[in-house]
């Protein structure tokens, strides 16, 4: 009887394993996923406005727990990622898939100049990545 149920669970777990290796390259995003993009505009990500080459990171694990799974950080090209703008928790959107990483801005009527970022996409995801308003980040 033993032997009978380790059999089952050893199936099993090869099913899974080999479902997993056949779907990770169908469109099945990594658990963490990093663009470096440069921002040729003033943009306000959170609350700091960055213009120049930043790195963003989503984590699917953190998002899982609730906690920020997004994260901005400087970048220095040479050195590699630098200070933290800003980390916050995303609110998915699906999308159709898009061949390269993608922002989505709107007009900074606030400032008079630049742009505030609503959403970012990673090349190949069909989901897009929201970025919560000031007010809904501070009810949050």
């Amino acid at each position: 009887m033993r032997a009978r149920v380790l059999a089952v669970a050893l199936v099993l777990v090869s099913v899974l394993g080999a479902a997993t290796v056949v779907t990770r390259g169908d469109g099945v995003a990594p658990v963490r996923q990093r663009a470096i993009v440069y921002l040729a505009e003033p943009t306000l990500i959170g609350s700091t406005i960055v213009q120049g080459p930043v790195l963003f990171t989503h984590d699917d694990h953190k998002m899982a727990r609730g906690e920020p799974c997004t994260t901005v950080q400087l970048f220095e090209p040479g050195t590699g990622p630098a200070e933290e703008i800003t980390a916050f928790h995303c609110i998915p959107i699906s999308r159709k898939v898009v061949d390269k990483f993608t922002v989505r801005t709107e007009p900074n009527t606030t400032l008079g100049f630049g742009c505030i970022l609503t959403e970012y996409q990673f090349a190949g995801d069909a989901e897009g990545h929201g970025v919560p308003s000031p007010t809904t980040a501070n009810a949050q």
